[in-house]
Parts: C-alpha cells; sequence; structure tokens
C-alpha cells in the first residue's frame, strides 16, 4: 500500500514538473495574481450558455483567487441556461457558487476586476459589453483577429480545454485542489476532447493524468453517467434517421430543440462513425439556425471550416476539433430555415473538399 501511495505521489510531482516545463514562455499564474491584488471585487464569468469546460474552468478560477486573495470578494456569475440533461447534471454534482448575473450598468460597475474564461472579448458570445475592460482572459480558441487587449492575456489554441489551461495554474501556485472540483475539472477536460479523436495536447494529457489521481471517484461517475430525458433519446433517434454520409462527412438536422447541448452531443457521437472524419449537426432553436461541428481531421480545422460556413450570413467560432455557430433568422419560417440549413450544408461540403460526393443515408431504411 505504501508503494501504491509513494507512486501516486511521484506521478503528481511529475505532473507538476512537466506544466512547469510546459508554461514556459506562457503568461504565469503570478503575473495574474500580482494583477488582481489590489482589486476588492472580481466577477469571474465565462461565455453565454456555458458547457462543462467553461463552468468548471471559471469555478477553478474563482476557488484559485480566493486562495491567493483572501481580501478580495470573489464572485462567479453567468449568463443564459444551463440546460439538458448532462449540462444539468454536470452543474448539480459540481456545486457550483454562481451568484446572480449582474444585469444592469450599475451592477456590472460595482465590481472593479473582470476574469473572463473559454471566450475572448470579441466573441459573440461574451456575455460582458463591449465598453468593460476585462483584467484576464483565459481560453483555448481561436480568434480572427490580434489577442484581446487585457493586462493578462492566456490564449493557448493547442490546448483543448481551458480547463486544463487552469489546471497548470494550481501546479504552478502549488494550491491543491479539492477532490469534488478535481472531479468537475477531470470531466470537463473528457468532455470538450469528446467526439475529437487524437486531439489532447501535452498539456490536456498532463492534466488527465493529474486530476485521475485527484478526483472524487464517486462525484465523477455521476457526471459521466446521468439519466436522460425522453427528448434525449427522440433527437438521438430523429439525428440517426436524418443522418446523411459524404465521403467522410456525416450531416445530420433537427427539427426544434430545447437545448444547445443536444446538437453538440450527436455532433460527439456522429463522429464515432468508423468513416466519419467530419461531423455537422444543425437544429433551430428560439431565432435561430444553431450549427455544432467536430473533426479528426489531421489537417484541417475545425474554426476554419466553421468561418467559412458562416461568413456572411452567421456568427461562430471554435478551435481545431470542434467549431459551433448560428445563424439569425429573419421570419422562422420552414421554408428559411430549410434555406439556411442547405446553405451551411454545401458551404461546408465545399470548404472540406466534399462538394461532389454523393449522398447514401447512416442508417438505410428497412426494406
Amino acid at each position: 500500500m505504501t508503494s501504491f501511495v509513494e507512486s501516486c505521489v511521484v506521478a503528481v510531482t511529475g505532473s507538476a514538473q512537466k506544466v512547469e516545463r510546459r508554461s514556459r514562455g506562457r503568461p504565469k499564474a503570478k503575473r495574474l495574481i500580482k494583477l488582481l491584488s489590489n482589486r476588492r471585487r472580481i466577477l469571474v464569468t465565462t461565455h453565454i450558455h456555458p458547457d462543462p469546460d467553461a463552468l468548471a474552468s471559471a469555478q477553478a478560477m474563482a476557488f484559485l483567487l480566493r486562495e491567493k486573495l483572501p481580501g478580495a470578494r470573489i464572485e462567479m456569475a453567468i449568463k443564459g441556461q444551463i440546460a439538458g440533461g448532462i449540462n444539468e447534471a454536470f452543474a448539480k454534482h459540481s456545486d457550483l457558487r454562481i451568484e446572480p448575473w449582474p444585469d444592469t450598468p450599475a451592477k456590472l460597475a460595482e465590481y472593479d476586476g473582470f476574469v473572463l474564461l473559454d471566450c475572448q472579448p470579441p466573441f459573440s458570445y461574451n456575455p460582458l459589453p463591449a465598453d468593460v475592460q476585462i483584467d484576464a482572459v483565459i481560453d483555448h480558441h481561436r480568434s480572427r483577429g490580434r489577442k484581446p487587449h487585457c493586462g493578462f492575456c492566456d490564449v493557448r489554441t493547442d490546448v483543448g480545454a481551458t480547463s486544463s489551461i487552469v489546471f497548470s495554474y494550481f501546479m504552478e501556485l502549488e494550491v491543491g485542489i479539492p477532490r469534488l472540483l478535481a472531479a468537475s475539472l477531470l470531466y470537463a477536460v473528457e468532455s470538450d476532447l469528446a467526439g475529437a479523436a487524437g486531439t489532447p495536447g501535452e498539456l490536456d494529457n498532463i492534466a488527465l493524468a493529474g486530476l485521475t489521481l485527484m478526483a472524487d471517484a464517486k462525484t465523477l461517475y455521476k457526471m459521466r453517467y446521468v439519466k436522460l430525458s425522453q427528448s434525449y433519446f427522440s433527437v438521438f433517434a430523429e439525428g440517426l434517421q436524418s443522418a446523411v454520409i459524404y465521403d467522410g462527412a456525416v450531416v445530420s438536422h433537427l427539427s426544434e430543440i430545447d437545448s444547445l447541448e443536444k446538437p453538440a452531443v450527436l455532433a460527439d457521437t456522429l463522429l464515432r462513425y468508423d468513416h466519419a472524419v467530419w461531423s455537422l449537426v444543425t437544429a433551430p432553436h428560439r431565432d435561430r439556425v444553431m450549427a455544432s461541428l467536430r473533426t479528426s481531421s489531421p489537417t484541417l480545422m475545425a474554426a476554419d471550416v466553421m468561418q467559412k460556413m458562416l461568413r456572411g450570413i452567421g456568427e461562430g467560432g471554435g478551435h481545431r476539433a470542434k467549431a459551433g455557430g448560428s445563424v439569425l433568422l429573419k421570419e422562422g419560417t420552414a421554408a428559411e430555415i430549410e434555406k439556411v440549413r442547405t446553405t451551411l450544408r454545401r458551404r461546408f461540403l465545399r470548404a472540406v473538399g466534399m462538394g461532389k460526393a454523393r449522398a447514401n443515408r447512416l442508417v438505410p431504411p428497412k426494406p
């Protein structure tokens, strides 16, 4: 038993040393703490309608700041819904400490520090107004322009999850990660890498190895295996029935969805088809058509393809293996939705070099 414990200690120590080597030349967490050292009330937030990586990275950052800045009031708040079976269950088991969103300029003015994770100021899903000066941006998505102008900017497009970057801060600052928080971070890294085979970066692998030894196993199990409503299975049935194969790309269209996570989860699943290099799922949600894109391509980036799909008609973003976006509807009629879907599908197939590919159903109809 002693030998086993010693091997775990060696593994965690090795992870810390690898993180230190990996972080050379990157913005240091110590600089972030110094930057925020004179702030009295700090808002930690993430993108609108957050997923597990956004929630866990923000949760972990808030915990880290509370540990290193005991004289400051650190609050985590999010804008938008945490809807659906998987995200909702994750939020429940993570025991998130979320404050109400400051929805007026006066309430935002009460903060003298802002930290934004898993998002960047120019992005359409940034919850903060353009006139708010953000102190720190920590993200792994690609941006179309220059890096954000802020006191601390750590954008690593070679990392698969923002939670992996925040994990490295704990290692650098030698702050212990509670078991429940470790479970949240581990699940977040796993979920952001889901469906993107072979894409974990070096830092992601270090985080996965280290967090596995720290995480509360029972909580992690509850996060991984959640009960889902009937609507989930209806969506999957519809998605499989409508899925069409174009050489190495699978495209599926859903009818109106009540949760933004459903097309994303379906896109992850469709990429597991053994001939698929790309998967695209679209679905109308309120006044928009949403698009979720996944890939295991070693040459093309999902973020680049999504930008080509949405050019002039919508907005979105992503990174190498995953991307998402939306097109605002003018009238919301069935004809308009179909037109948007057709445009997205054609642009997508052209962008990935399959514009002339023949269509075949993923699930053939029964004779």
